[in-house]
C-alpha cells in the first residue's frame, strides 16, 4: 500500500494560495489551488464521522437487569 501524500502550501507571485504535492522524486506532481482544494475537502466525509453516523442510527440496546 503506497504512503499517502502530503501537501504543502506555497504562494504563487500574485500572493494565492496553493496546495502542491511532490512525487518520490521530489519533482512537482500536482498543484491546486487552495480554494478548490479546501472545499473539496470539507465536501468529503470522513471515515470516523461515516461509523459514528452509522452508530447513531442503530437502535440502543435494553439494559439487562
Amino acid at each position: 500500500m503506497a504512503a499517502k501524500k502530503k501537501r504543502t502550501t506555497h504562494r504563487t507571485g500574485t500572493g494565492k494560495k496553493v496546495y502542491a504535492k511532490r512525487d518520490t522524486k521530489g519533482r512537482f506532481e500536482d498543484v491546486q489551488s487552495y480554494k478548490r482544494a479546501h472545499g473539496s475537502d470539507v465536501k468529503r466525509v470522513s471515515k470516523a464521522e461515516t461509523t459514528a453516523r452509522k452508530r447513531a442510527g442503530k437502535p440502543k440496546r435494553a439494559l439487562k437487569k
